[in-house]
């Protein structure tokens, strides 16, 4: 029977979208087919299942999704009765339930609707749905007294109606009170209840919502800039000094378009970071001189500058009517809501309370989930050398928002402060270093040169070395300032890696560095090695690279089959290069005996069972190998190539292994996601202890 997990209230304005975004996430990870339904819907385009279906690529046909429009729902059970209307819906459900493991139920939302009970009508629907329910409580401007009061009256009421309630979640609380009323509810709820803070940024409108709803002229401004929260309005109409003394950060300012002077203010305070602000909106219809906007555009490209007819006063009581509103249009805002959930939710408890049913399958996103899942648990410091790169800038965003782990990127201060106020990205408490005119320099220099003393390197010398962004963030790890290192999105494979040869060097257990590639299929996750390090590696270095991605695999949650690739399978060929390939698994074997290993053998044989059955028959690893070692870099590269291209696999990697301490490399041509991956995997490399380095 499909499980199904029903998000309610008990009123509107309790911001639960943040909830059924959170619960989805969590869906995800666990199966691959998650359907959405919702039993009720207004006229218009429904934003969140809009959100759901392009973050979760979702294959659903929208029609399946809702069970009819609430005018339909009204006249029906004015007609026919209340009976006749569940009826109806409990039949649209099961039209989807069938085609899916699990389906999200999206509750009615209290707004404009007929219903003379409208929680009744949910708690009857979940129950007539088999679905278990989760009730969300809003308790935004209200005391402790009264959430506490109410999330109680809200889980009795569901109990009593004969919910299956799997837990409460009370929502938009004060963030100064948020402690106390989790600690009082822990103790009066038989079941978890989950205290969310009320989150400023995710009820700001972005720049672009507030151009929506007023009609504006975007004069300036490109979509990253339209996509900035406005945290805050200042109304401009005092001097420029006092009124530079007023901006906030993320402030949208307001201010008639005949004032070229607050203009420019704004837009020169938001170039040198003090603060940023979210844009500018000029009222009285009024617009710069031909000479003030493309001084304007220099200042702060990608800066809104947005215009409206009305003047300041009327303008202001429409912007303090708006809210923010999460959609597809806005994957900044999910990500602070996700981040938000995932701190404050218990999701490891919530998940086996949902119990959904397992699948043996690993799709790409469940592997991305996990990811950020594992990195999570024991969140570790990672440093980013290239950090005025913008896809990097935008990757640390997603990374501080859904706390992965803490950041420090390396660059001229200035550079970044601008680049991501120009970008409207909030580093928040992410650290920032220049290594030019850090005060670790000096002592960094001496180390450096301690170690390569052996090469003729001077301290004089290793000063130099040292500023380097790659070199300064290498000795950060080595010196415990940081627990990984990931670059590579604008530096060459040997300026990333290079360091680490240097600096941190093998462990004792690892005859070379090499790589993997995790590659993401559509059902499942296969670790490809060695596919961009060594050349031409010979026997023991080959199973010294088997060993390594066995456990690089295990240690992502992919069990370790591996498969030692070559052009013939078993006993069938001959030649250096297959015997290089069946001596380096017998070395394997005499290593790791307890390794599922089978070598040599041919890629089909390895991953196609009926190709196995026939060339292999009886083998434990040939038609279902997860970590696949090719006998060399020409062969591996160009495989793991073709297989992303021509089978549409994400590759994450490559994936570092057999260094004392995690430093990881990015293609040049990374995307943000990437950049994301690759960051998470080197925190969860650096959760499991290493040896410490030998003294130099």
């Amino acid at each position: 029977m499909t499980r199904s997990v029903y998000v309610t209230g008990i009123d509107r304005g309790d911001g639960r979208q943040v909830v059924e975004l959170g619960v989805m996430e969590l869906l995800t990870r666990q199966v691959d087919r998650v359907g959405v339904f919702r039993p009720l819907v207004h006229d218009g385009p429904d934003r969140l299942f809009e959100l759901l279906r392009a973050r979760y690529r979702l294959a659903q046909d929208p029609a399946t999704v809702y069970g009819m429009d609430y005018h339909e729902a009204s006249a029906l059970q004015a007609e026919q009765g209340t009976d006749e209307l569940v009826s109806t819906l409990v039949e649209r459900f099961h039209r989807v339930a069938r085609d899916y493991e699990v389906v999200l139920v999206l509750g009615t939302d209290y707004a404009d609707t007929q219903f003379p009970d409208e929680l009744a009508l949910n708690a009857r629907l979940a129950n007539e749905f088999g679905a278990s329910v989760i009730p969300v409580v809003g308790g935004r401007k209200q005391a402790v007294e009264s959430v506490f009061a109410e999330t109680r009256n809200a889980y009795r009421a569901y109990e009593v109606l004969g919910c299956d309630v799997l837990a409460m979640v009370t929502n938009r609380v004060a963030p100064d009170d948020r402690e106390e009323i989790a600690a009082r509810l822990a103790t009066r709820l038989p079941v978890p209840c989950y205290v969310l803070p009320d989150e400023p940024a995710l009820s700001a409108p972005t720049v672009a919502q507030i151009s929506h709803a007023l009609g504006a002229r975007v004069l300036l401004g490109d979509d990253s800039g339209l996509a900035r929260d406005a945290l805050d309005f200042v109304f401009g109409g005092a001097m420029l000094p006092n009124f530079l003394n007023a901006l906030t950060p993320g402030c949208l300012v307001v201010t008639p378009g005949d004032r070229a002077d607050l203009v420019i203010g704004s837009l020169a305070a938001h170039s040198a970071g003090t603060p940023p602000i979210a844009g500018l909106l000029l009222t009285l219809d009024e617009v710069p001189s031909a000479e003030i906007l493309p001084l304007a555009a220099r200042l702060a490209p990608g800066t809104p500058v947005v215009s409206v007819p009305g003047n300041s006063f009327l303008t202001a009581e429409q912007l303090f009517s708006l809210e923010g509103k999460l959609n597809a249009a806005t994957p900044r805002k999910a990500e602070t809501a996700l981040g938000l959930f995932e701190r404050h939710v218990d999701t490891v408890d919530l998940l086996s309370r949902v119990s959904a049913p397992s699948t043996d399958r690993l799709t790409p996103m469940m592997f991305e989930h996990k990811l950020l899942e594992q990195a999570r648990v024991d969140k570790r410091r990672v440093v980013l050398p290239e950090g005025t790169e913008e896809r990097v800038l935008h990757a640390a965003e997603v990374l501080l928002r859904r706390g992965v782990c803490d950041l420090t990127l390396l660059g001229p201060v200035d550079q970044i402060r601008k680049k991501a106020a120009d970008l409207g990205i909030d580093l928040g408490d992410c650290s920032l270093i220049d290594p030019a005119t850090s005060e670790l320099r000096d002592s960094f220099a001496e180390k450096y040169a301690r170690l390569r003393a052996h090469k003729g390197v001077t301290v004089e010398l290793a000063y130099d070395v040292v500023s380097d962004v790659n070199y300064f963030g290498t000795l950060m790890v080595q010196e415990g300032l940081a627990d990984g290192m990931v670059s590579g999105s604008v530096h060459s494979t040997a300026a990333t890696i290079r360091p680490a040869f240097e600096i941190i060097k093998t462990k004792p257990d690892a005859d070379i560095v090499s790589s993997v590639f995790f590659m993401c299929l559509a059902d499942k996750v296969l670790v490809y090695g060695d596919c961009a390090v060594n050349p031409d590696p010979n026997a023991e270095q080959l199973a010294d690279i088997a060993i390594q991605a066995a456990a690089t695999a295990a240690q992502f949650g992919v069990e370790p089959r591996i498969a030692m690739l070559s052009y013939s399978t078993g006993t069938s060929g001959s030649g250096a290069d297959v015997d290089k390939v069946r001596e380096a698994t017998k070395l394997v074997r005499e290593r790791r005996p307890d390794l599922r290993i089978e070598g040599p053998i041919q890629y089909d044989a390895a991953v196609e069972p009926t190709v196995a059955a026939t060339k292999l028959p009886g083998s434990e690893v040939a038609g279902q190998a997860s970590v696949l070692i090719f006998p060399d870099l020409n062969t591996g590269n160009n495989t793991y190539k073709a297989v992303q291209r021509s089978a549409g696999a994400i590759a994450v990697g490559p994936v570092l292994q057999g260094l004392r301490k995690p430093v990881n490399d990015l293609s040049r041509g990374a995307l943000v996601q990437d950049i994301v991956n690759t960051v998470a995997i080197t925190a969860i490399q650096a959760q499991t202890p290493n040896e410490k380095a030998p003294q130099q």
